[in-house]
């Protein structure tokens, strides 16, 4: 028997009407991102790996901290109350144009404080960019640990 070779063509896929279960997936994990980001002024994560315009480039806001002044600190009870808010805004005018640009973000946390934190003597420090919360204990809590002697019968 002899071989003959026979060329096979293959369709293309059928089309269907079910959604494109990737795009999506990647749609909602671009909206969690950019809800992320817009609080603290960061671009938009899919403008960020996409080509813009050249002149939009230039005008992107930057990331600035946050200022001392725009966060509360503050004791209610066995709480510890985090708070601040960040805003941010810029506008370029030119004859061809007129760019304007609004970022903000807050945020509020809340922490219980244990039994051994004097609430009186509770401070907080701002300083480059960083907050520090000195949480110092209460007399009873900085008492030496007294040793118990076990015995044996």
């Amino acid at each position: 028997m002899t071989e003959v070779p026979v060329e096979v063509k293959k369709a293309p896929p059928a089309r269907t009407t079910l959604p494109d279960v990737w795009q999506s997936f990647r749609s909602e994990m671009d909206r969690l991102f950019d809800r992320f980001g817009s609080g603290f002024g960061f671009p938009s994560f899919r403008r960020m790996f996409d080509i813009e315009p050249a002149w939009r480039s230039s005008f992107s806001l930057s990331t600035p901290g946050i200022d001392a002044k725009d966060i509360d600190v503050s004791v209610s009870g066995d709480m510890l109350v985090l708070k601040g808010e960040k805003r941010q805004e810029k506008e370029e005018k030119d004859k061809n144009y007129h760019f304007s640009e609004r970022a903000y973000g807050s945020f509020h946390r809340a922490f219980e404080l244990p039994a051994s934190v004097d609430r009186n003597k509770v401070a907080a420090d701002f300083s480059k960019g960083v907050l520090t919360i000195t949480l110092p204990k209460t007399a009873e809590a900085q008492r030496p640990l007294k040793k118990i002697e076990v015995k044996s019968s």
